[in-house]
């Protein structure tokens, strides 16, 4: 049985709950009922009239929804600090997923009576039950195919419509251009009004749906690994910013006046290079809670792993059998995206080969800039080079062609001399070739590589200087990038920019800057995870040892602390001695666990509340709807 004091403490680590008090929480934790579920039990189904809300605290549950050939397709993992079920109580309706049993969980339920009393009696929780179900909701409607396996929307959100009623206004008041157009055409009974009517009225409405799908386009997204700001211009722009989620420092709101009124403000994330900024994001304070709690939860599932670590070195020096735990993944590769390799036409595809704009070996990732700035860099002398080919062909079949014209004429003094245009033409081919290979050249040496600790900038001009610039991939803080234009757009490339330290690079016009700004984070996160796992091995050895010979040792370091027995008057019959205790002023961390290393003092862990029997640990993401 789960005592209150704990169930009060899992409540307020939950945005859910963000405002309340200790007291307060108390009282709503005496009220959820406790149960046990066994592996493979079915939660509740999809269509079953909704009982109640549930909370995650101990153990793994999944989402399943039913996908082609009447199997159940899986849409997310519950994990301890995950809710389900308020979507059905809120909206007055069945269940529209079955929720099971991934291994035995430990719930808390509270009835459908109980959770519309809690929303009675505490009003300002609704907010942050709503901007939970706005999140999921917009998560389940969008597909996006750069994110990785295992990575999980834990929010997602669009500007307030506010924006978008001030992007309308435009295009509103454009609407009285066609309207006066047509009061015109009734007045003088001419078609000319009519027929600008028309135009204008296309082109506002034209306008209106532009702005309509450029709002719906701009996202703030908060997954399990990472911050990210995405932001698209219909055929003009398309931009991707993000952070990694260890990289964030605070996060705030800030609003104004009328964002009070309506309830809209901006949501600041800050990082050690800047500000992600959420920008008219719907109640901000409760969307700026949801963001704290899993950035905490990610924070403390890195202090979670390193106990872990330290653990197991101890438990091999004293000869104790280890624990099985479950490997924690780095950040997924990126898969290719097949669909819209499918799509690319093959003309494009063959170019990028011949141009091998990307190329792997050795572990290193080789970017060279796309096959559309060569032509753009090497225009004027293709144009020429081809020009004059042309010219050429031209020239010899005029000279074919004219029965009093030849190549190669007979002067008066008997000798052979040819064509002056075509043998010009010819002789210019070759420093217009020169000029060519030249461009070429100077394409090809503009290098952008990432290795598995470094990337570089490597700029080398043919016959010149060469300017190289690199740095360690770890001290990466930021990474985004940007395609701008329509020729970026249709030929998919762009610029990712790279933020180490208080400098940036830049890895300039590289061919799906998505994907290799993917590549680049993938790479950080693995060199990071490995150079901190080597930076604290020979730290948690050294502590291993110490700590292991004290325990080997426990009773003997114990046996020194006896207080010397004082001698009994001759009259007296000795005293019957007694166990003598420990110096007070002398702790013992591993009392009482000779054979037991699982409660070891090893440090705090970071707000949340950690338990090997698999209690709350912050190790969760939001799932689908329920």
């Amino acid at each position: 049985m789960i005592e209150n004091p704990q169930r009060a403490a899992f409540l307020d680590k939950m945005h859910l709950f963000s405002g309340l008090d200790l007291t307060q929480l108390g009282v709503i934790a005496s009220k959820l009922v406790e149960k046990e579920i066994a592996a493979g039990t079915v939660i509740f189904s999809r269509g079953s009239k909704p009982d109640g809300f549930y909370m995650i605290y101990k153990g793994k549950a999944k989402v399943t929804v039913p996908g082609p050939e009447n199997k159940d397709k899986q849409i997310a993992i519950l994990y301890p600090g995950d809710y389900f079920g308020e979507e059905a109580l809120l909206e007055n309706r069945n269940r529209s997923a079955n929720v099971i049993a991934s291994e035995h969980c430990t719930l808390f339920f509270l009835s459908r009576d109980g959770f519309e009393s809690l929303l009675s009696q505490y009003e300002k929780l609704k907010p942050n039950f709503l901007v939970s179900i706005k999140s999921r909701k917009l998560a389940r409607s969008t597909n996006f195919k750069w994110l990785g396996k295992n990575e999980v929307i834990y929010f997602i959100a669009r500007r307030h419509k506010i924006r978008l009623y001030q992007a309308l206004v435009g295009p509103v008041f454009f609407m009285l251009i066609p309207l006066a157009l047509f009061g015109a055409g009734i007045i003088s009974q001419a078609t000319t009004p009519y027929a600008l009517g028309v135009i204008a009225l296309i082109g506002g409405l034209g306008w209106g749906l532009w702005q309509a799908v450029d709002w719906s386009n701009d996202y703030y997204i908060v997954t399990n690994q990472r911050v990210i700001w995405l932001e698209k211009v219909v055929g003009l722009y398309d931009s991707r910013e993000e952070a990694p989620l260890g990289t964030i420092l605070s996060v705030g709101v800030e609003s104004d006046a009328l964002g009070r009124i309506l309830n809209y403000g901006n949501v600041i994330v800050r990082t050690f290079v800047g500000k992600l900024e959420f920008d008219h994001v719907d109640h901000p304070v409760q969307a700026a809670d949801m963001i704290r709690e899993y950035w905490e939860r990610t924070k403390a599932i890195t202090t979670r792993s390193q106990m872990d670590v330290m653990k197991d070195t101890i438990k091999q020096k004293l000869g104790i059998p280890l624990d099985k735990r479950p490997q924690v993944e780095l950040t997924p590769v990126v898969q290719l995206d097949e669909e819209k390799a499918a799509k690319t036409p093959l003309w494009m595809l063959a170019l990028q080969k011949l141009f091998q704009l990307r190329i792997e070996e050795g572990g290193k990732v080789i970017y060279h800039k796309h096959w559309v700035i060569l032509v753009m860099q090497a225009w004027k002398p293709l144009a020429l080079f081809f020009g004059n080919i042309a010219f050429i062909i031209w020239r010899i079949y005029i000279l074919a062609s004219s029965p009093d014209k030849t190549f190669i004429r007979v002067n008066a003094a008997g000798t052979y001399s040819p064509d002056t245009l075509v043998v010009t033409a010819l002789i210019l081919l070759l420093p217009l070739g020169g000029w060519l290979w030249y461009e070429y050249e100077d394409w090809k040496n503009d290098i952008f590589m990432v290795s598995a600790d470094e990337i570089f900038d490597i700029d080398r001009k043919p016959f010149g200087k060469e300017e190289r610039r690199s740095a360690q991939i770890e001290n990466i803080l930021s990474t985004s990038y940007a395609r701008e234009g329509i020729i970026p757009i249709i030929f998919n490339y762009g610029t990712v920019k790279i933020s180490v330290g208080g400098t940036q690079m830049g890895f300039e016009d590289v061919m799906d800057p998505a994907s290799v700004q993917a590549d680049i984070n993938r790479r950080r996160s693995a060199r990071i995870a490995k150079k901190n796992e080597d930076a604290g091995k020979d730290d948690r050895e050294r502590f291993a040892t110490w700590l292991a010979a004290y325990h080997q040792n426990m009773d003997e370091f114990s046996k020194s602390t006896k207080p010397e027995p004082t001698p009994a008057p001759a009259t007296t019959p000795p005293p019957t001695p007694t166990p003598a205790s420990p110096d007070p002023n002398i702790t013992n961390p591993f009392a009482g666990q000779k054979k037991d290393l699982d409660d070891l003092p090893l440090g705090e862990d970071d707000d949340f509340d950690f338990d090997d029997d698999g209690d709350f640990d912050g190790d969760g993401a939001d799932g689908g709807e329920f």
